[in-house]
């Protein structure tokens, strides 16, 4: 189960890597998004803090799957 489970996530680690969807019918669509620079605020000072645009991996459950949930 480990193997293939690692063997899934490379899998998925790949395909994201190089822009493209991964969509798995029943179960749902992996994609990146990108997330806009924005400024922050540290909790601990209250200090404004700046954060940098980055890619995120997002996850769309398959109208299949959240009817089952």
């Amino acid at each position: 189960a480990s193997a293939a489970l690692d063997s899934f996530m490379e899998g998925v680690t790949k395909t994201l890597k190089s822009g493209n969807k991964l969509i798995l019918v029943g179960f749902g669509t992996f994609s990146v998004s990108k997330r806009a620079a924005r400024n922050g605020r540290n909790p601990k000072t209250g200090e404004t803090i700046k954060i940098k645009a980055r890619k995120v991996a997002r996850f769309k459950a398959s109208k299949e799957l959240s009817s089952k949930v």
